[in-house]
């Protein structure tokens, strides 16, 4: 990559990151889709698919939707460490015991 296309690309980052109150440090690239918009492509496809009838419970719906696969994806991406897969995602080291005893994890 060009310095000239860095720097740029640098830029939307920082801005990004700065709109959304976003972490610096988690680089968001032209290549890849961004995970919010991920997500936000997966609730609009929920609400085409009920068809006009409504829901409810929608938040709690999607954190269990979002936090077992998560879980997962960390523990595998750290092989298993509880101690960098706490750093990672940010939470107490006995708060993520809780939650993989939750998801039956450990």
């Amino acid at each position: 990559m060009k310095d000239k296309d860095k720097e740029l690309l640098d830029r939307i980052n920082d801005s990004i990151n700065k709109e959304y109150g976003l972490d610096p440090r988690t680089p968001i690239s032209d290549t890849q889709r961004s995970l919010r918009e991920m997500v936000e492509q997966s609730i609009n496809q929920y609400f085409e698919n009920l068809g006009g009838h409504e829901t409810i419970d929608l938040y709690d719906l999607v954190l269990k939707e979002v936090e077992l696969p998560l879980l997962i994806a960390v523990l595998k991406q750290t092989k298993n460490n509880q101690s960098k897969a706490s750093k990672i995602l940010g939470l107490n080291r006995g708060t993520l015991r809780k939650k993989l005893k939750q998801y039956k994890l450990i």
